[in-house]
């Protein structure tokens, strides 16, 4: 029809993708000498119109939601009882407001009767006190939720402040949140003095010091103090009465967005299916059931439905403010530093498969598609025979390799045209879904190799077959398998793994399949096919896609995973000895860096501080004092009785330094934004730069199970969660990560580089489970002295990295 005319390239470029959107063109025109000849798709209109009544379903959910939780912890209908009970209280002849609503009668006009003037000025004033109430509410609120005195007592020795605050806080949190309720009433992160700081920082490295070692940084410590440090401090502390957390903006764009280096194994990290099952063996219908789960979170974190996370065992809520990005997000790559682009809303997935880039979408005339509908779609992507356009196949590559380069290219290359709008297809969309060729799991011959493979495999593939800049990537893999890829700089760890807990969940128990493997639900056969997204990657792209890639692939093929269950014992048994089981981790860790490397190193621990607005993480040193005499006098071969009382006096040690980084006295955030000021005023700093150049080599976190509830592990045992993992912080070092599963089963994910002879990660890992077999013997020898510590035991909150 436009084939000879100006519309053509309007009818391609623009109306065809709303055609393959909504099924048919909304209009049709065609110029002829006797005039514009005009056809309308009433199906299309149709289809136009029911996206648009979606839409604004969700802007009044929006205006709801803000509504809710802009007077929360009251409720909007508590307006009502206040408007009421001063009425009824005039009408007893008695003024509530001591003369207020008869000064605002005579500011009203008077064109009102007295009777209107009357009500008007009631409502007036029963509004402004219904708003001071709750102010006064939030208010109190707020100073319930700076309260952290409670995690430092111990078990059955409760203060009474500590239980009136218990009560107090029921109290005000007893109506049902939304899920950013909490938000403004969160505590802002407090700067720590910085002599508190400069002791604990000093206390943390005395075991790695020698003597003169750690006077030499004592007297640093002494000089930064003395001289520069309160000056870098009174900045931090005019920053910290200004924004809404002194350290996320600054450790968001200096830790993550302006590494200049691959994110690929660098930054992102990496979720895994279940380990023993495979819900269905069909890779379309597995994709299906996934989309489905991630976009049935999607609406909850929309509508705010999802419960405000809080710390285990307790009502004290934690910031939600990571969950605003999860979705419609991209990385962005830059010269200088990288951007985050967050858009409100997304209708369709980005699909890679067999080098081919794909549009799906996931609505139809306003709803969601059923998972069989998202199956049937899948499977025509798996079907579809058409080869990669050139330079298509290995596009991804460039999101894996070093950033200015491919900032580069994107702003030359990407910036306009068909590749633009190919480009904002995958960074637009609500995730990113690989569908990959090959098959993972725990299976075969050689299960524990296989294992190994799969988690390399999720980490970073082939290098090019998944864009490491969205937000999350889903892999569906040939045999059913799944994983999940994340990109770092917008959220934590326990934030995914909340996400993927509930997709995992939902997929297996929720949704469901049939009998023959396939997704449950009916199929509408009129869907439109997915859209082949279209390039046009001339040579000097295709030339640097080759350069990423062989960066990517050095990288990648220098990373070395081992993952391995360790069923010996669990938490159960751990606990059975009141210790915790993080703590007893952490230490058994450090005696098997101590076999594994004959020392010990710097160690980083992920805690998080969500119990502030915005909080994100804070670095528990776990090298201590008292787990170094601890691993020394075992390996000594002392008396186990002094063993087992230096074990305990590590465990309560490592639970206080967890305490305290939670509640904003941590060492590294701190020293880390000092560092931050001192280089935005110029001026250098011996002690912080040898501070912050100390590479940790033992680098750990452990993955929350934080909805227990959605798993029936008593009737299901198999739906056992592998946790996930991340890649080696420093290239003489280790990566650790762990899932603790029930009462019996610790799930770890070990990293290091192949390219370190001194390190591997089958070793320590070998050593991990030796650690744990050795300590549990010794711990377990004298029941006595198990019992005995009942007295002493501390509080053991669960840990949320």
């Amino acid at each position: 029809m436009y084939a000879n005319t100006p519309y053509a390239y309007f009818n391609k470029s623009i109306v065809q993708p709303m055609a393959e959107a909504h099924q048919a063109v909304a209009f049709q025109f065609t110029i002829t000498p006797e005039g514009i000849d005009l056809q309308l798709s009433y199906q299309a209109l149709h289809q136009i119109y029911l996206s648009g009544v979606r839409s604004w379903k969700k802007r009044v959910s929006r205006l709801r939601n803000r509504v809710i939780k802009g007077v929360y912890p009251a409720s909007p209908s508590s307006w009502l009882f206040v408007v009421i009970a001063i009425l009824a209280t005039m009408y007893m002849r008695s003024d509530p407001s001591m003369g207020l609503i008869t000064k605002i009668q005579q500011h009203l006009p008077l064109s009102l009767s007295a009777e209107e003037q009357t009500m008007l000025s009631v409502l007036v004033f029963s509004t402004l006190l219904w708003l001071s109430l709750i102010l006064a509410l939030r208010f109190c609120l707020k100073l319930l939720l700076s309260y952290h005195q409670w995690m430092f007592e111990q078990h059955g020795r409760v203060s009474n402040t500590t239980k009136v605050w218990v009560t107090l806080l029921r109290l005000l949190s007893s109506r049902k949140p939304l899920l950013y309720s909490y938000q403004t009433s969160l505590p802002i992160l407090p700067v720590p003095a910085i002599k508190e700081t400069l002791s604990r920082y000093l206390e943390s490295v005395r075991p790695l010091l020698t003597d003169p070692g750690y006077k030499r940084m004592t007297e640093l410590a002494n000089q930064f103090e003395s001289n520069l440090g309160n000056r870098l401090q009174r900045y931090l502390k005019l920053k910290a009465l200004w924004a809404t957390n002194y350290v996320s903006d600054w450790w968001e764009e200096y830790i993550y967005l302006r590494s200049r280096g691959p994110i690929m194994v660098n930054s992102n990290y990496y979720g895994m299916d279940f380990l023993y099952v495979t819900p269905t063996a069909l890779q379309a219908a597995r994709a299906g059931n996934t989309i489905t789960a991630l976009l049935l979170y999607r609406r909850k974190v929309n509508r705010e439905e999802l419960k405000p996370s809080r710390v285990p065992g307790t009502v004290i809520p934690l910031c939600a403010a990571q969950c605003e990005r999860m979705f419609n997000t991209t990385r962005t790559p830059g010269v200088e530093t990288d951007v985050l682009q967050h858009w409100q809303d997304s209708e369709f997935v980005a699909v890679y498969h067999k080098g081919r880039f794909f549009r799906l979408w996931v609505y139809t005339a306003g709803r969601l598609l059923s998972p069989r509908e998202i199956e049937h779609q899948i499977q025509r992507i798996l079907d579809d025979p058409s080869p990669p356009q050139p330079g298509e196949e290995k596009l991804g590559a460039l999101t894996a390799g070093d950033r200015v380069p491919w900032s580069q290219m994107r702003k030359q290359y990407f910036s306009s045209g068909i590749n633009k709008r190919s480009l904002d297809s995958i960074e637009r969309a609500a995730f990113f879904v690989t569908l990959d060729d090959e098959e993972q799991g725990m299976r075969g011959e050689d299960p524990a190799g296989n294992l190994d493979r799969y988690a390399k495999s999720i980490l970073h593939g082939k290098c090019y077959d998944r864009w490491f800049d969205k937000s999350f990537s889903i892999v569906i893999y040939k045999n059913g398998k799944s994983g999940l890829n994340a990109e770092h700089s917008w959220a934590d760890a326990p934030t995914v793994a909340h996400l993927w807990e509930f997709t995992l969940a939902t997929d297996a128990f929720q949704l469901g399949y049939s009998e023959d493997g396939h997704c449950k639900g009916e199929v509408d056969r009129s869907l439109p096919l997915p859209q082949r997204l279209v390039w046009d990657i001339p040579s000097e792209v295709q030339a640097q896609v080759c350069s990423s890639l062989a960066v990517a692939q050095a990288l990648a093929d220098d990373v070395d995973c081992h993952v391995f269950p360790f069923r010996d014992f669990g938490k159960g048994r751990i606990k059975k000895l009141k210790i915790s089981p993080d703590a007893f981790i952490q230490i058994c860790l450090q005696l098997a860096y101590y076999r594994d490397r004959e020392g010990f190193c710097l160690t980083y621990e992920a805690s998080m501080t969500r119990l502030f607005r915005e909080g994100r993480t804070e670095t528990v040193r776990s090298c201590s004092n008292e787990s170094c005499a601890f691993v020394r006098a075992l390996e000594d071969g002392e008396e186990a009785e002094q063993c087992r009382h230096l074990f305990r006096l590590a465990s309560e040690r490592h639970q206080n330094l967890y305490r305290m980084a939670m509640t904003g006295a941590g060492i590294d955030r701190h020293l880390f934004c000092l560092y931050v000021v001192s280089k935005y005023l110029g001026v250098d700093s011996p002690f912080l730069k040898e501070v912050l150049s100390d590479p940790w080599r033992l680098s750990t976190s452990q993955t929350p199970v934080q909805q227990m509830e959605l798993f029936d592990l008593k009737n299901y045992p198999d739906f056992i969660s592998l946790g996930g993992g991340f890649g080696p912080v420093a290239d003489d070092g280790y990566g650790v990560s762990y899932i603790i599963v029930g009462e019996d089963m610790i799930n770890f994910h070990v990293s290091s580089k192949y390219s370190c002879s001194e390190t591997d990660s089958h070793r320590f890992g070998a050593q991990i489970s030796k650690a744990f077999q050795d300590v549990m013997t010794l711990l377990s020898a004298d029941t006595k002295t198990s019992s005995s510590s009942k007295g002493t035991a501390q509080p053991q909150p669960k840990k949320l990295l």
